[in-house]
């Protein structure tokens, strides 16, 4: 049965129901998959065997993997999840894990870690810090794959006895909704081998029957004890390709340790980890529909490394080769996977190396497209191809990133849909719903990815939502929308909502000005746009709509019902009873009275929602500029391009080497974002000054000042007569 939802709670579903003990800590993105399993715990819910998992949260990551540590060694199944710096606290547990021959799983959300500055957003530099550590590595590419995966990751880990920790990029992954199929119950029981967990129980320590372990080694023995060790590792790429292939008869979804998509003779060939591969693929169909000898590799089992499987998917066509990786190793004469592809091929002496190149892609969830990847091929087939590349960034510096032609583009999705909102407004929860109630209707995939900012509340989202009859592989942003949505009339004087719209598109607009009256407040910008891709125009005061049914400032639900009847995604009348169905269950523990605001919120949405009439000409004011003229050349050169949402576009020579950056810049950060501002009013202020001590925002300051002082102030400059004690 399809199911319409998250990486992280398509991961914790399997990972909850396969294990016994779940020590957890939170961390972005990965805390959503210990969060989901501390709630099934705490309402009861059994895993597999009919028993609820303890779940207990430590103080930090080296305490959930030391918890780990010890249930494993105990005998128990036992899992946890993590990302980042997370991980990297875990490391030393990990190195005892593996040598020690114990079962476990980690999953991680793949994640930045730090360096010049702290990124939330997904990369590998976290999994490839602890390559060694001697743990299993599978990669997930997609929601799917990830909930697949997981699965395999708990059932391989007990027949080969080596840990695994399965990885999928944080956010790409994690945080995307998706339609998907989740592993049964059925399906886990005939996985897992009831065998090899009786064998994990008699290995457990037990005081009736103990054992020695954890002892120190002098150099007459540490060696060869280490080696001891080989057999099991070089038994893991085909134990884990079995159960891929007992998974598929279980399920139909197959899978190889090692991928290969593309033409049969390829000459020119991708290797890829991680969730890049859905852009990738489509390029190699666009290409090889034109005739172009393409293909990618995607590795799903990074650690034994799988050199066999590896020369087997790879065409002997294949004459040039570029192998992507999501981190950096600064310094190397590769990165990483690039190194373990070369390693591999130098260990054939039955085909010709194909000339390599190396490149750097999506660092900090930098946009990856099908573009770029056709930008990699196009490298390949260059006469004297540039042997390490970065592409995705332009690199003015060191001049290692590749031309990207933004034409080539292969989103075949039957409704795209952005929407603009902001952190903690409902916006993202909104669509979250949306792409839940269409997927689970039947007949149409769906697919959600939200753009957060590290800032969080208060702060931009964007929302793109795919929908179609056929599987949606595209991982990447939407650049060509059907409908894009702006819930915060502000951010249209703040950046470009409307550069994703398509010609003859639709935009809906929270407007909280009267129809008549909403064009003429339209940046100038705005209204070019409109008229130039003659888009259709619908809005509707969200705001007010939500305040009359008793939630004020709860826009979501007005705007969810605004999409439905804009689209056909569903007939409306069954878009809204599912809308209204999905409500009751959603706000079930608030009571009757959320229930019914937001039931009332969507019948006026469909009263309230009106088409605006556009004009030929252009009569808005300009766009406000993002930063003072009179501010300094950094704020000019790259603060102001930041916060205008052209971050992207900023090259490598405007960035600081070390990542300090001058102090102050926030003053520039003007997010106009309040529906009502604070008025003083001095004729009833008492002095006691709790406003101006109690605003988060410094909405209401104080300051104390002479008579003199306010010569020349402006008519509305308020005062009043200072008191105090001393005065």
């Amino acid at each position: 049965m399809s199911e319409t939802l998250d990486g992280g709670e398509a991961v914790a579903r399997t990972a909850y129901r396969l294990s016994e003990v779940i020590p957890i800590y939170p961390i972005t993105p990965a805390s959503a998959m210990a969060e989901w399993c501390d709630q099934w715990a705490s309402e009861g819910r059994p895993n597999l065997w009919g028993v609820v998992p303890d779940v207990v949260e430590m103080q930090s990551e080296a305490g959930a993997a030391g918890t780990l540590h010890g249930a494993t060694t105990r005998g128990a199944l036992a899992t946890t999840f993590t990302a980042s710096q997370g991980l990297l606290l875990m490391l030393p547990n990990m190195f005892k894990l593996a040598g020690e021959l114990t079962p476990a799983v980690i999953h991680v959300a793949a994640r930045a870690v730090a360096t010049h500055a702290l990124s939330i957003f997904g990369d590998h530099s976290d999994v490839m810090a602890v390559r060694s550590a001697g743990w299993a590595m599978l990669a997930a590419g997609s929601v799917q794959e990830a909930a697949d995966f997981a699965a395999v990751a708990h059932a391989a880990t007990l027949t080969t006895r080596v840990p695994f920790l399965h990885f999928f990029d944080g956010f790409r992954t994690s945080h995307e909704v998706a339609t998907v199929e989740i592993p049964s119950d059925d399906d886990l029981r005939a996985l897992i081998d009831d065998g090899a967990i009786a064998a994990l129980r008699s290995r457990g320590l037990d005081p009736d029957h103990p054992t020695l372990r954890g002892t120190a080694q002098n150099p007459d023995v540490f060696f060869q004890a280490r080696e001891a060790i080989n057999p099991f590792i070089d038994a893991v790429p085909a134990a884990v390709q079995t159960v891929f292939d007992q998974f598929a008869e279980l399920t139909g979804r197959h899978y190889e340790v090692v991928g290969y998509t593309g033409a049969v003779d390829a000459e020119r060939v991708i290797v890829v980890m991680g969730s890049g591969i859905g852009a990738i693929t489509e390029a190699v169909d666009a290409l090889t529909a034109q005739g172009e000898r393409v293909g990618v590799l995607q590795v799903h089992l990074y650690r034994p490394f799988p050199v066999a499987a590896l020369l087997a998917a790879l065409p002997r066509t294949a004459s040039r080769v570029a192998v992507l990786d999501r981190t950096k190793e600064p310094g190397a004469t590769g990165d990483p996977l690039l190194l373990d592809i070369i390693g591999a091929l130098t260990m054939s002496d039955e085909r010709p190396m194909p000339l390599f190149i190396g490149g750097r892609y999506g660092l900090a969830s930098k946009e990856f497209t099908p573009a770029m990847a056709k930008a990699i091929y196009d490298e390949l087939a260059a006469s004297a191809p540039k042997r390490r590349f970065t592409v995705g960034i332009n690199d003015d510096v060191s001049h290692t990133s590749l031309p990207v032609d933004p034409s080539f583009t292969t989103d075949d999705a039957d409704l795209r849909a952005v929407f603009f909102g902001l952190g903690s407004d409902g916006t993202v929860g909104a669509n979250k719903s949306t792409a839940k109630i269409v997927g689970e209707a039947g007949g149409t995939m769906a697919q959600g990815y939200f753009v957060y900012d590290s800032k969080k509340s208060g702060s931009m989202t964007v929302s793109h939502l795919r929908f179609s009859r056929r599987p949606i592989r595209s991982t990447y942003l939407i650049a060509d929308a059907h409908v894009v949505a702006c819930h915060q009339v502000g951010l249209l004087d703040r950046v470009d909502v409307l550069a994703a719209a398509r010609p003859g598109g639709v935009f809906l607009l929270n407007s909280p000005y009267a129809p008549e009256r909403t064009w003429d407040r339209l940046p100038a910008d705005v209204q070019r746009q409109i008229i130039d891709k003659k888009l259709r125009v619908h809005i509707i005061d969200g705001h007010r709509v939500a305040s009359e049914v008793g939630l004020p400032g709860l826009i979501s639900t007005v705007m969810q019902a605004a999409f439905f009847l804009l689209t056909d995604l569903l007939p409306p009348a069954v878009a809204l009873d599912a809308l209204r169905a999905s409500i009751r269950k959603t706000y079930a523990l608030l009571g009757p009275r959320i229930i019914d605001s937001n039931l009332a919120a969507v019948d006026l949405a469909a009263e309230r929602l009106v088409e605006l009439k556009i004009p030929d000409t252009v009569s808005g004011p300009a766009r406000r500029s993002a930063v003072p003229a009179d501010a300094t050349d950094f704020v000019q050169r790259v603060t102001a391009r930041i916060l205008a949402g052209e971050g992207d576009l900023l090259p490598v020579s405007a960035m600081p080497v070390d990542g300090t950056f001058p102090t102050g810049t926030t003053r520039y950060e003007k997010r106009a974002l309040a529906q009502e501002i604070p008025i003083w009013d001095p004729d009833i202020c008492i002095d006691c000054g709790k406003c101006a001590i109690v605003c988060p925002h410094n909405a209401m300051g104080m300051k104390v000042l002479s008579p003199d002082d306010l010569a020349g102030a402006p008519d509305t400059f308020a005062t009043k007569s200072f008191n105090s004690r001393e005065l």
